[in-house]
């Protein structure tokens, strides 16, 4: 019987009987009702995640800046690939190694990393070294995100875990949108290297915060030997897909973008195909594999993977392709297309708040998941009305409903993907969860850049190049927001119950049914 959210999820300190895991000694949950600390554990944890989540957009309006003062304007998308490579590789294996060894270890690690990447950035001479120094960058990062969510589900339960929820999805909504603003301020009123600098006070802020007030969190009794196989070969397999799609978003010889069917886009990705193969039979047969493969026998933790990837095209539609038609189309400054895009990002805080206490009240989160998609596919086909003469109020409108679609995305997945599997791998959901929406995220930009570059170069010599960017950006926006939010929806639709509960007992696999 599915318990009423009234009653407290003490979920962390549920005993199992798994032959792996013995009794949990884990301290009890933080409440906001007994605990001092409780604000500044919060802000902890949420501070993190916007370290991590800002530095994936603060950097895009820097680097035609970047670019012109060091030169290598042919390695221009490698300052972005270099940190998305290793940030989403690390992010399953950052949160399966936090449900063996805990994770204030495992996060205080990657803040280090991402901070020390950081100040290397800064002080970074030339393209390779900057492109090098992303990369570990990237390696820090992938902890941040992932291990954040694992620690608000580890600390708080219940009607308090519901609500602050809706502050993570609100931290997520922020950084995303304030990210390429920001940047574009500390660019042209500062110097670009405070892109990368900026994470230095926060980080050494947080990092004190953290060392005093995150608990101990859940540790297995007997820690088996890493799947260092299943790493590997999971890292290749990464690996290749993203540099196949990133080359997809590349001009070739002649000037157009490569075709999927040429060798530096089908060879990586029929790599990468292959690799995750061999990586399935390998994890199927590990004692402790990376990615446990039998959590995706449960369906509400498949289904909520598979919307995750789907609405990151809805995202990444928003964040990406909004700010490009303000700067291309409208002749905007970086500073100022930023500002014009604080619509959506305030609709998507107020989407992901309302989420938030909506789980909080009725126990369950399938509601405002089922409305998402469809609010998003709506503000998404309406920019397919984008023109250079669009008024400011119609934007408004069409910007509000992407973000209020965007927004419950943001809280009730991650409660949905944690309270299906048992407490020992919250960290592995937690991280699965940012994994499929940066790879999601990464499939509709190849695509989609494609698709712009085509436009902008086939309307140009005809109706010149503002008009194109804004053509372009009429036609990429309404085709990532309706794929995606309607394979979304279908999926949504087969979420089973959609009530907040506490998971049953582990029986040997763990996940529920």
């Amino acid at each position: 019987m599915t318990p009423s959210l009234h009653i407290r999820l003490d979920i962390s300190r549920t005993t199992y009987q798994s032959p792996h895991v013995v009794t949990d000694t884990t301290a009890p949950p933080v409440t906001p009702e007994k605990s001092s600390t409780n604000w500044l554990l919060i802000i902890a944890v949420l501070g993190g995640m916007f370290l991590a989540m800002l530095d994936q957009t603060i950097v895009g309006t820097a680097l035609p800046r970047i670019t012109a003062e060091l030169g290598g304007g042919g390695l221009y998308t490698w300052v972005v690939t270099a940190y998305l490579l290793t940030s989403t590789v690390t992010v399953p294996l950052y949160g399966r190694l936090s449900d063996t060894y805990g994770r204030k270890p495992l996060l205080l690690t990657g803040i280090a990393i991402f901070l020390l990447g950081s100040a290397l950035c800064g002080l970074a001479q030339d393209m390779v070294q900057l492109i090098l120094f992303r990369g570990l960058q990237g390696l820090g990062a992938g902890a941040l995100l992932p291990l954040s969510l694992a620690l608000m589900m580890d600390t708080f339960t219940g009607k308090a875990g519901a609500k602050v929820q809706g502050a993570v999805g609100g931290v997520m909504g922020l950084s995303y949108l304030a990210g390429p603003y920001l940047g574009g301020v500390l660019t042209d009123h500062a110097d670009w290297r405070w892109v990368f600098y900026v994470n230095l006070p926060i980080g050494l802020v947080l990092v004190p915060i953290m060392v005093f007030t995150l608990p101990r969190t859940a540790v297995a009794a007997r820690r088996g030997r890493p799947d260092y196989l299943g790493i590997a070969i999971f890292s290749a397999a990464v690996t290749a897909l993203l540099l196949g799609l990133t080359e997809k978003g590349l001009a070739a010889e002649d000037g157009r973008p490569h075709a999927w069917t040429s060798l530096p886009v089908a060879g990586p990705i029929a790599g990468a195909a292959a690799l995750l193969a061999l990586f399935v039979l390998v994890e199927r047969r590990a004692a402790e594999p990376i990615v446990p493969l039998h959590l995706f026998r449960n369906r509400t933790y498949t289904v909520v993977n598979v919307v995750s990837f789907f609405m990151a095209f809805g995202m990444y539609a928003g964040v990406v392709f909004l700010p490009r038609y303000f700067q291309e189309a409208r002749g905007l400054t970086a500073s100022e297309s930023g500002l014009r895009i604080y619509p959506l990002m305030l609709a998507m805080l107020a989407g992901s708040a309302v989420t938030g206490v909506l789980m909080s009240r009725t126990g369950r989160y399938k509601p405002a998941l089922v409305a998402a998609p469809l609010l998003l596919i709506a503000g998404t086909v309406l920019c397919a009305g984008l023109a250079l003469d669009t008024g400011d109020a119609a934007m408004i409108a069409w910007m509000a409903l992407i973000g209020l679609g965007i927004g419950p995305t943001m809280s009730g997945l991650t409660v949905a993907v944690q309270t299906a599997v048992p407490p020992r791998y919250i960290g592995t959901a937690s991280a699965n969860l940012t994994f499929f929406r940066q790879v999601g995220g990464s499939v509709a930009l190849a695509v989609a850049g494609t698709a712009y570059s085509t436009t902008v170069a086939g309307h140009a010599p005809a109706h010149g190049l503002p008009a194109a960017h804004a053509e372009a950006a009429a036609t990429v926006i309404p085709w990532l927001g309706v794929a995606g939010g309607l394979v979304a929806l279908a999926a949504i639709v087969l979420l089973p119950g959609g009530r907040i509960r506490i998971p049953e007992v582990d029986q040997g696999q763990g996940a529920i049914a």
